[in-house]
């Protein structure tokens, strides 16, 4: 049997890692500024994360969600003040997509409607409903389409207020900060819109939190730099360090019904202990503020670059346009000085980062960028 082709590979294969770096099976050190598309949070085999894995494995490592677990109250009850939410429930799943199918499923069930309003560019996942709310035809199979989707273009503040007002809508879903769809940022103008529309029109607000949450922008969540509250939360990446657990935190004001959402795997007690992990790290090391801090200095590092005709993003989460093909500046990258980076676009770099990177990290990338550059003659 073969393996179904997923992504074009890299011809790089590792096999250790620890903090921010990853080693071939030649013993060949790479500096990991993708993070495993934005996955690894604290870093690679931290040592109180392997403890806390290790540890619930010896003990018990699953059972279904018909029981108690107490390891997801705690959970809950850490994640409480770290996000910003501490009167939210949260609901745990396995991955950013069925976060997002959940939220919005949620969002119906609650409103009795049936649409949903989205963004161009937009990424939320590639199970059925979660493509559906993309409109990129790359990913969408003729089964994926739905004529209950509408969308717009992110920040385009007249539109949403025109499409709210119909009051036909279940809810309006936006990436704070669109990672597939190349670094771009939601304006506060348009997530407070977003929320003032939403509150009119009886329109759920969810706030897909996948890439851009947990610490990654300088923010808990990319959406706080608005000061915006939003009604539905989607989380997963960062939220255990590579672990695959997604999640949803959920306003008080929407009323729970059981069978409502559910999981077989969601919420076990392995992927608790991942979660719990990565929270304990998260408060401990100060990695939020060190994700905002560690970014400006990344960007003031290399603004002056020839070749950058744009760099957005916050904390760490950057995108980089650039004269020359992404691809090409990559594979020098990777080839010559051991960077591993990601893509977005033709001449986008994207950079995703552990969010525990150092002055040291962030000097060893800049002087890379720059050889690169002057290298490929932009």
């Amino acid at each position: 049997m073969n393996l179904f082709q997923v992504y074009s590979l890299l011809d790089m294969e590792p096999v250790k890692a620890q903090g921010a770096y990853l080693w071939d099976k030649q013993g060949v050190e790479y500096l990991d500024f993708y993070g495993g598309h934005a996955v690894i949070s604290i870093g690679h085999t931290h040592p109180h994360y392997v403890e806390k894995i290790t540890d619930q494995l010896s003990k018990i490592g699953f059972y279904s969600n018909a029981v108690i677990n107490n390891l997801q109250v705690e959970l809950a009850e850490k994640l409480g003040p770290l996000t910003g939410y501490p009167d939210y429930e949260l609901f745990l799943c396995n991955s950013g997509a069925e976060a997002n199918e959940n939220a919005v499923k949620l969002a119906s069930f609650t409103t009795g409607r049936e649409r949903v309003l989205a963004m161009h560019g937009a990424f939320h996942g590639r199970t059925s409903m979660a493509v559906a709310l993309s409109d990129n035809p790359n990913i969408q199979a003729p089964v994926n389409k739905t004529a209950n989707v509408t969308f717009i273009n992110l920040n385009d503040v007249e539109a949403l207020k025109a499409e709210l007002a119909t009051g036909e809508y279940a809810a309006v879903i936006i990436e704070p900060i669109q990672g597939v769809g190349g670094i771009r940022v939601a304006s506060d103008e348009f997530l407070k819109a977003a929320r003032e529309q939403c509150d009119k029109t009886g329109t759920l607000l969810i706030m897909d939190e996948v890439q851009s949450g947990f610490g990654r922008s300088g923010k808990f969540f990319a959406h706080q730099w608005s000061g915006v509250q939003a009604d539905i939360v989607s989380m997963a990446k960062g939220i255990a360090n590579g672990f695959p657990v997604g999640a949803i935190i959920i306003s008080p004001k929407i009323p729970a019904k059981s069978g409502m959402l559910g999981t077989t795997f969601g919420g076990s007690h392995l992927a608790c202990a991942a979660a719990i992990a990565v929270a304990d790290v998260i408060k401990a090391e100060n990695l939020v503020e060190n994700a905002r801090v560690m970014g400006e200095k990344i960007v003031e590092a290399i603004k002056g670059t020839s070749g950058i005709t744009d760099i957005r993003g916050r904390g760490l989460m950057i995108g980089i346009d650039l004269t020359v093909p992404q691809a090409d500046f990559r594979k020098v990258l990777r080839e010559k000085h051991h960077i591993m980076t990601g893509l977005t676009g033709k001449y986008t770099l994207r950079l995703l980062p552990p969010l525990v990177i150092g002055d040291k990290e962030v000097e060893r990338f800049a002087e890379a960028f720059r050889a690169t550059a002057l290298e490929l003659g932009m």
